[in-house]
């Protein structure tokens, strides 16, 4: 079952390391390499935004058909038991709401670098005629 938190932590972290990348001054032919290779691993790796959004209605459902315990029959452990698991189903939000948008972030930062390098060599050309 924490496989698949933890296979998402490692894909937001890995969208946090090439956000970084993206938003670092380079070069620009280095820059335009780097952007083009993001960008043919932005189509493969949308599938995040589906795993997310699958573990997003999980989450949910499970809130959803939780067993309370706000009786007073509920023991300490049962209490702290049920306040873990809220706890930790809000850590997984936050992590799919964190990979789903830092998926954006990465199409719109490539989107961004293609529209500037295509609007360069629109200039280009009219300076050439």
């Amino acid at each position: 079952m924490a496989l698949q938190w933890l296979i998402l932590s490692y894909v937001v972290a890995a969208e946090v390391a090439i956000a970084v990348i993206l938003t670092l001054p380079y070069p620009m032919l280095l820059k335009k390499r780097i952007v083009s290779l993001v960008s043919l691993v932005l189509q493969p790796a949308a599938s995040i935004v589906a795993f997310a959004g699958f573990q997003l209605l999980d989450i949910y459902w499970k809130n959803e058909h939780r067993l309370e315990c706000s009786s007073e029959v509920c023991t300490a452990t049962e209490r702290d038991r049920y306040e873990k698991s809220i706890y930790k189903a809000q850590r997984n939000v936050v992590l799919c709401a964190a990979g789903i948008l830092l998926y954006w972030c990465i199409y719109r930062i490539c989107k961004y670098n293609k529209d500037l390098d295509h609007l360069e060599e629109l200039e280009k050309r009219y300076k050439a005629d």
